[in-house]
């Protein structure tokens, strides 16, 4: 069983309880502009480049089959519609100002990282957390991955949208310890027209892992002029306070650090010029939420 993951990170403090192995699945079915991990959102490997580290040796030049890369002068230019993202040049790149986003790899190359971490899970409480992209994007690989970390005792938990067939959901979250999903927006249309899917999908999808027990984490990313305001997060919070399974509802304050990996896949980043939101406006935002009688953290 072979799937494409962006990236393994160890020592995860934010993706569930306790210490845990976070593991990156690429492609995500969703469109949100603000997302802050955009080399995850493609289904195929993808070519990121951060012109600050390179050092115009030139081998990218040579080693690229396709003529994708120039130097002009000490300026390196990627020619993107020529680029295939085969990977090449980012093996010869001594600097890493070229690496490649997504890496096919078996479930026995996940678990032996996974593995390397156990006595943390053990004494932390934590253990390995599925996400993305969209975990539910590669559902046949992640449940192959559940399946081989709940043989060896590890817990699991998974980050997603729930923006597929109920069925899928369901055979995901059954074998999970914890799902943390996200509700972005609750107005429908708003929904549609951010994130390029259907408000219904993720509310039904919830309400079914609340009727089968699943523990659950309702979340929102607080973006600025987006998802920030004070009745989308209150009718958010009303609809988590209805799930019986649910442990907690938290606000994500924006993260402005993906603008650098926008620019490192030649993407357009509408939120470049964003700030994360104020202490006061969480406090306030917080405050909202807790009066659906709901706990309530602020990350």
């Amino acid at each position: 069983m072979h799937g494409l993951v962006t990236e393994i990170q160890r020592f995860s403090l934010h993706d569930g309880p306790g210490i845990r192995t976070t593991v990156f699945l690429k492609g995500c079915n969703m469109q949100c502009g603000w997302c802050h991990n955009p080399e995850t959102i493609s289904a195929r490997p993808s070519l990121c480049y951060y012109p600050d580290r390179c050092i115009g040796c030139g081998r990218c030049v040579l080693a690229c089959p396709h003529q994708a890369h120039q130097m002009k002068g000490t300026l390196h230019v990627i020619d993107r519609s020529l680029c295939r993202a085969c990977g090449r040049c980012a093996a010869v790149c001594p600097t890493e100002a070229l690496l490649m986003a997504g890496t096919v790899m078996t479930v026995d190359e996940v678990m032996r990282e996974v593995r390397q971490d156990r006595v943390y899970y053990d004494e932390s409480g934590g253990g390995v957390t599925l996400s993305g992209g969209e975990v539910l994007c590669q559902p046949a690989f992640a449940r192959a991955l559940i399946e081989a970390c709940c043989a060896e005792g590890f817990a699991v938990a998974l980050e997603t949208n729930l923006n597929a067939p109920p069925a899928v959901v369901a055979d995901l979250a059954q074998k999970a310890d914890l799902v943390m999903f996200d509700i972005k927006l609750i107005d429908h249309g708003a929904h549609h027209k951010e994130t390029g899917a259907e408000l219904t999908t993720v509310l039904e999808n919830a309400r079914m892992l609340a009727d089968m027990g699943i523990s659950l984490i309702v979340r929102t990313p607080l973006i600025p002029g987006v998802t920030d305001q004070a009745e989308n997060v209150a009718g958010i919070a009303a609809f988590a306070a209805k799930l019986a399974s649910v442990r907690y509802y938290e606000l994500l304050n924006f993260n402005p650090l993906g603008a650098s990996k926008y620019a490192s896949l030649d993407l357009p980043y509408a939120f470049k010029d964003s700030r994360p939101l104020s202490p006061g406006k969480l406090s306030h935002l917080k405050a909202v939420a807790e009066a659906a009688g709901i706990t309530v953290k602020v990350n």
